[in-house]
């Protein structure tokens, strides 16, 4: 567990490099309420973006994207709507993005923006 959880952090914080060299502000990370938890919010002109980043060492049980199910879509999207009414950025355009980073030999990033959250059709 202490290997994942620092796995995941260290895929973050290369998200975090990764956004900023984009020009991305990052507002926050790992917010959490009782519905869940994003682990990136970023602003990009007047978009407020959610992100999650998911990281893996190989691509063995799947693509890391394929860990972003319909459960864990719909608890992003909840955070993420409790986020929007808590700080007042019903004026914003609102997207929701997946990092995938893969640390092999190499760190690959996939950069999925503006995914269709499944709890949101």
């Amino acid at each position: 567990m202490f290997y994942k959880k620092n796995l995941g952090q260290e895929g973050e914080k290369i998200a975090i490099k990764y956004l900023q060299r984009l020009g991305y502000t990052i507002i926050e990370q790992n917010f959490r309420c009782k519905s869940g938890e994003i682990d990136i919010i970023a602003k990009e002109k007047e978009q407020i973006i959610f992100i999650e980043v998911k990281t893996r060492t190989s691509n063995r049980y799947g693509e890391p994207i394929e860990a972003v199910n319909s459960i864990k879509q719909k608890h992003i999207v909840s955070t993420a709507s409790y986020y929007v009414f808590l700080n007042h950025l019903n004026e914003f355009n609102i997207r929701f993005d997946v990092i995938e980073i893969l640390k092999k030999d190499k760190i690959y990033i996939r950069h999925t923006r503006n995914c269709e959250m499944l709890a949101l059709v």
